[in-house]
């Protein structure tokens, strides 16, 4: 029983960190009905803009305390990825308004391979780290209940805790403040919502700078684990099915889908995998997609559409 919650709990905490990659993914589409597929290279170019800038700014000011470079390095990312958001709109989305579904996702596609190659002419193309400070030592839970207790990383428990606060926080900003309204509105019909006086053009502004922000902190936590490298654009894309699961357009959905698709890939991998030969963890995400597609195609929380003809 130890082990079976051992790896439940890293599942969960997992799931936490594909949660906050797939909002990302939730929060563009909500705003604009873009399917954001850039999201996964804006991951990565965030968090190569937070380990460059946490080396240059400390060696170029003199700084010496490791938390004053960080904050430093963050704001300096995150005014990139604000900047970013801001030629996206300007350059891309904004000669878009209400065209086909599909000329947006081209544009997505566009924007993704532009980051990419853009992220390592600017930045670089090795290996780079992010150290801000989270815990590597692993630590033993409710030794009083199971023998030797159960052992969950520290790194793993307190990235899933930003994790959740952050879900959390912009839940609460999308469905109670002025602003969070708009995009919602935005989301379901941009004329009316232009008719009204709600400015797209501030609002996916607004929302690619939300959904940069969110890219930064998934770009931490993930290059803080795994180190800054180019799997992780590959790896941020596990929010597809993440999204497939709890719904494009739902913020809970996003929660409870990246919980589930944690919890399984760790399960099955643990006790599935030395049985059919391993490397569950790769395609388990993929598979789960591809049947609630069959079976729920909008997903568990997604609205379904009927048209009337």
């Amino acid at each position: 029983m130890a082990f079976f919650l051992e790896t439940l709990i890293g599942g969960l905490m997992s799931g936490m960190l594909y949660s906050l990659i797939a909002l990302g993914f939730v929060l563009i589409f909500k705003a604009s009905g873009v399917f954001n597929f850039a999201q996964g290279a804006m991951v990565l170019f965030a968090a190569l803009a937070m380990a460059r800038f946490s080396e240059w700014i400390p060696q170029g000011l003199g700084i010496e305390s490791k938390v004053l470079g960080n904050l430093l390095a963050f704001a300096a990312a995150m005014l990139v990825m604000v900047i970013v958001a801001w030629l996206i709109e300007k350059l891309v989305l904004g000669k878009l308004v209400n065209q086909e579904g599909i000329t947006l996702l081209m544009a997505t596609l566009g924007i993704t391979y532009f980051l990419d190659g853009f992220g390592q002419t600017l930045f670089g193309s090795q290996i780079y780290k992010i150290d801000v400070g989270l815990p590597k030592d692993p630590i033993f839970l409710l030794e009083g209940v199971f023998q030797g207790g159960i052992l969950v990383s520290q790194e793993d428990l307190y990235a899933a805790v930003i994790a959740a606060a952050l879900v959390a926080a912009l839940s609460l900003f999308f469905q109670k403040t002025a602003t969070g309204r708009a995009l919602r509105a935005v989301a379901d019909d941009h004329q009316a919502a232009q008719s009204i006086g709600i400015p797209l053009s501030r609002v996916w502004v607004i929302v690619w700078s939300v959904a940069g922000f969110v890219a930064l902190v998934a770009g931490i936590i993930w290059g803080s684990k795994l180190g800054v490298q180019f799997s992780l654009s590959v790896l941020a894309l596990k929010g597809l099915p993440v999204v497939i699961l709890g719904g494009l357009t739902s913020v809970p959905g996003a929660i409870i889908g990246g919980l589930i698709l944690g919890m399984g890939e760790k399960l099955s991998e643990v006790f599935l995998g030395p049985m059919i030969g391993g490397g569950i963890e790769i395609w388990f995400g993929y598979v789960l997609a591809l049947l609630f597609l069959l079976v729920r195609p909008q997903g568990l929380f997604g609205e379904k559409i009927i048209d009337r003809v």
